[in-house]
């Protein structure tokens, strides 16, 4: 079940999200934060953007979001996004398919681009984000520090709304009613947005 993340499921998404804090190199944070500052930030992302969360026989084994790009105006009709899901699931699709539903959130909110930032070598990450329909647009080469070597960082692109004139961004909270429970069932049998 993919469905919005509320407030009770931040420890679960900070549990698995602390494992890529002091293991991995997807986070360029170096300290988990706590269980608090966590919840703020998720609390200021849902204030506009969607926060979702797959789940299992209660079980949260991933989770998407999307936020503010930039604070300029003029960037008001991008994104950026982030994923993460238990290492133990990996290779499931679970972080395919919470974008899925995340692309069909952002395009009912006006948004026109998706970001991703990858920490590079990331090979998973980027041919996933490939598959997604994501173009390579930048690299910086040795742009974080953390485990005692530099590490590239390369910024993705997916258009989600033809460059028109755009329109004003609809709050999430403004169709959130009008949404299933089970988020996935925004997308067809494929795992694909249900045209």
């Amino acid at each position: 079940m993919i469905r919005l993340a509320t407030k009770q499921d931040a420890a679960s998404i900070l549990a698995i999200y602390a494992e890529y804090v002091l293991h991995d190199s997807a986070t360029f944070e170096y300290e988990v934060p706590s269980l608090t500052e966590f919840e703020q930030r998720m609390e200021v992302i849902q204030q506009v953007y969607p926060y979702l969360v797959y789940e299992e026989e209660g079980n949260i084994l991933g989770y998407a979001y999307a936020h503010r790009y930039k604070e300029r105006a003029a960037y008001q009709w991008d994104v950026e996004l982030s994923v993460y899901v238990n290492k133990d699931v990996h290779g499931k699709g679970i972080g395919s398919m919470l974008y899925e539903v995340l692309f069909i959130l952002l395009k009912k909110q006006q948004v026109h681009h998706a970001y991703a930032c990858i920490t590079s070598p990331n090979p998973k990450s980027e041919r996933m984000h490939e598959r997604l329909g994501f173009q390579l647009v930048a690299r910086f080469p040795h742009t974080g520090y953390k485990f005692e070597k530099w590490l590239d960082v390369v910024w993705m692109d997916k258009e989600l709304l033809s460059p028109d004139v755009p329109q004003p961004i609809v709050p999430l909270a403004s169709f959130i009613e009008q949404l299933p429970k089970d988020l996935s069932e925004l997308l067809n049998k494929d795992n694909e947005p249900i045209k």
